[in-house]
C-alpha cells in the first residue's frame, strides 16, 4: 500500500514551535499524542488560561478540562487523563516560507525553495541516500533528487529504466545508501544479501560510469533476494527512526508483490521519501473453533443463559411517594441556585411544564449526598426519566434505589472456552454472547411504536477466567437483569437512529488483538469496567440484593 505524504509548516509560537506535545491515556495505560492540529488548538487555549476547551469546532466530541487535566467524551461522559509534555522543538525555516511539499507532486509544479539541512535521523537518511545516488548514478533521471526547472537540453534525456530491466549502477547505489545507515542504526545486513554485498564491495573498474560494466541489476535477482533486500532495508530504516508503511501480501504466493515492495522502497528512498515496508497486523475478533464438548459452565454461577422479556416493575405508585423516601424537606433554603432549573432556591421553581401537585417553592435535600433542589424540579425530572422507582442526583450522580434501564428483550449466554486471552496466559476465557432481535419500541423508549434495528448481533465479548473476571461477569449479569447493558438510540459509529447501542458499560469484542481498542492486552480494563458498573449503581452489594 503506497500513500501520499506531505510536509507541513507551523508558526514558531504554536505547540510544535515550542516543543509542546499533548497526549491522552489509552485503554492500555500508555500515552497517545493528539494530532498536530488538535494539539495546537489545546495549547492555544491553555496559554490563554481558559479553564477548558471544546474540540467540537474541529470535529471532535471532546472537552479538555485543564483543571483536572482530563478529556471528557460529550456523548458518553467517559473521562480520560491528558498530559502536556515538552519534546524537541521543530527546526526553524529561515528566509521565505517554502511551499507545502507533498508527494506525488502535481504535474508542472515548481520546486520549493531550498531549506536548511536538518540533523534529525530521518533527514540524515534522506541526505545520505541522495548523496549516494548523485555520486553513483548521475545520469539516471528517476533516482535524482528534484531540482528547479532547467533550460531544455540540446539532446533528449535517457529514458528511465523499466521494472525488470538491468540497471548498471542500481544495486551499488542501494547498497551504498544502506552502509552508513546500518552503521548508524547498529545493524549490518551484508550477510542477508550476498549477491548485493559482493557487487558493492568490489572496486569499480575504469569506465564503470559508462554503463558497460557487468553488474547484476534488480531484474537478475530472484524472489528470495528481493525479499531479503526489502527486509534488510526495512531493518535499517526502523533503526534510524523512519515511520513504517504497511505493505499487504509481502510474502504472498506471487513473486510480484515482494519484488514491487523492495523496488518501491528503493525508489522512494532515493527520491528523498523515507519508507519502511512492514506486514500490517491482523485483526483477530474470534478465538479458534471450539466444539460443544470443550465448552464449560462457570463455577459459582448457575445456568449458562439469561433472558429479559419485559420492563421492570415500578417501585412506587406516584413520583411524590418515590421522592419521599429519598428527601428531607428544607425550611430555610441556602442562598444558591437549583442546578435543575438554575433559579435561586429561595425563589419558586423555574419549571414551566405541566402543572404538578407540589408547590413550586418547596425545597428538599437528598439524604445521602445532601444536595438541595426544588421538589417541583425533582418531580419533573423523575417524570421525564424511566420512572422505575429510582432517582439519580443530577449533581453528583449518586443513585437512590435500584436503577434500571430500557434495554429491549434479548438473550445473554456465558461459558468458558479453552483458549487464553493476550495478557492472561495463565487462565482460560469467559465468552459472553449477546443476542437482541429487532422489534418495536415500547413506551419507555425514545419513539414508542416505531420499529428499531439491532445491528451486529450476536455480539461476542470476552473476559479472562480469573477471580476478577468472574466478579465482573456476575456484575454484568446484574446489569443485564436490570436492562442496563444496551439501550435504543443513535449509533455513534454509523449515525443510525432507532437502533440498539451500548449503554456506557464497555466490553471487549476483540479476542486475539487490540487494533480497535476493544481487545487485549489491557491491564486496566477490569478495573475500568468495575468503575463503570459502579456508576450504574452495580457493586458487590448488588449481588446480595439480587439474592435477597
Amino acid at each position: 500500500t503506497i500513500r501520499p505524504v506531505r510536509r507541513s509548516y507551523y508558526d514558531p509560537s504554536s505547540a510544535p514551535g515550542k516543543g509542546v506535545v499533548w497526549e491522552w491515556e489509552n485503554d492500555s495505560g500508555t500515552w497517545t499524542p493528539y494530532d498536530m492540529d488538535v494539539g495546537i488548538t489545546i495549547q492555544r487555549a491553555y496559554e490563554k488560561q481558559h479553564p477548558w476547551v471544546d474540540l467540537s469546532a474541529i470535529g471532535f466530541c471532546y472537552v479538555i478540562d485543564f483543571a483536572t487535566m482530563g478529556q471528557i467524551n460529550r456523548q458518553t461522559q467517559r473521562k480520560r487523563r491528558v498530559r502536556r509534555r515538552l519534546d524537541m522543538v521543530y527546526p526553524l525555516v529561515s528566509g521565505t516560507l517554502p511551499k507545502s511539499q507533498s508527494w506525488p507532486a502535481s504535474p508542472g509544479a515548481a520546486a520549493a525553495p531550498p531549506v536548511p539541512a536538518c540533523t534529525c535521523p530521518q533527514c540524515l537518511l534522506v541526505m545520505s541516500v541522495k548523496a549516494t545516488v548523485s555520486a553513483a548514478s548521475p545520469g539516471t533521471a528517476t533516482l535524482q533528487p528534484r531540482k528547479a526547472p532547467a533550460p531544455p537540453p540540446a539532446t533528449p534525456k535517457a529514458p528511465a529504466p523499466a521494472l525488470g530491466a538491468k540497471a548498471p549502477n542500481g544495486v551499488a547505489v542501494v547498497r551504498g545508501s544502506l552502509k552508513p545507515l546500518a552503521a548508524q542504526g547498529g545493524r549490518q545486513q551484508a550477510a542477508s544479501t550476498p549477491a548485493l554485498s559482493s557487487a558493492s564491495n568490489t572496486g569499480s573498474p575504469p569506465g564503470a560510469s559508462s554503463g558497460k560494466a557487468a553488474r547484476p541489476g534488480l531484474g537478475t535477482l530472484n524472489r528470495s533476494h528481493l525479499q531479503r533486500l526489502a527486509i534488510a532495508q526495512s531493518r535499517v530504516l526502523i533503526a534510524s527512526g523512519v515511520p513504517t508503511v504497511p505493505v499487504k501480501n509481502l510474502t504472498g504466493s506471487s513473486p510480484v508483490n515482494p519484488a514491487l515492495a523492495g523496488i518501491t522502497g528503493i525508489l522512494m528512498s532515493a527520491a528523498g521519501l523515507p519508507v519502511c515496508l512492514t506486514r500490517p497486523p491482523k485483526l483477530v475478533l474470534h478465538p479458534p473453533p471450539v466444539s460443544k464438548s470443550e465448552i464449560q459452565s462457570i463455577p459459582g454461577i448457575s445456568h449458562t443463559c439469561r433472558k429479559t422479556t419485559k420492563k421492570q416493575a415500578k417501585k412506587g405508585k406516584t413520583p411524590e411517594e418515590v421522592l419521599k423516601k429519598y428527601l428531607q424537606k428544607v425550611r430555610h433554603p441556602p442562598d444558591e441556585d437549583c442546578t435543575i432549573c438554575m433559579e435561586r432556591l429561595s425563589a419558586p421553581s423555574g419549571y414551566k411544564g405541566p402543572q404538578l401537585a407540589i408547590k413550586p417553592d418547596l425545597v428538599g435535600k437528598l439524604v445521602k449526598c445532601s444536595h438541595v433542589f426544588h421538589l417541583h424540579c425533582l418531580v419533573a425530572m423523575y417524570n421525564n426519566g424511566n420512572k422505575d422507582g429510582s432517582l439519580q442526583c443530577p449533581t453528583c450522580k449518586t443513585i437512590y434505589g435500584v436503577k434500571t434501564g430500557t434495554q429491549p428483550p434479548g438473550k445473554m449466554e456465558y461459558h468458558i472456552i479453552p483458549h487464553a486471552l493476550p495478557g492472561h496466559s495463565d487462565c482460560k476465557t469467559i465468552r459472553i454472547i449477546y443476542n437482541i432481535p429487532p422489534g418495536v419500541q415500547g413506551p419507555e423508549h425514545p419513539n414508542p411504536g416505531k420499529s428499531f434495528t439491532a445491528r451486529g448481533f450476536p455480539r461476542h465479548c470476552y473476559l479472562p477466567d480469573s477471580e476478577k473476571g468472574r466478579k465482573v461477569l456476575k456484575l454484568l449479569l446484574v446489569a443485564w437483569d436490570r436492562r442496563l447493558i444496551f439501550a435504543i438510540g443513535t449509533s455513534s459509529t454509523t449515525g443510525e437512529s432507532d437502533t440498539v447501542i451500548w449503554n456506557e458499560i464497555h466490553h471487549k469484542t476483540e479476542f486475539g488483538s487490540n487494533l480497535t481498542g476493544h481487545g487485549y492486552p489491557d491491564i486496566n480494563y477490569l478495573d475500568n469496567v468495575l468503575a463503570e458498573l459502579a456508576a450504574q449503581g452495580i457493586t458487590e452489594e448488588s449481588l446480595a440484593q439480587e439474592k435477597d
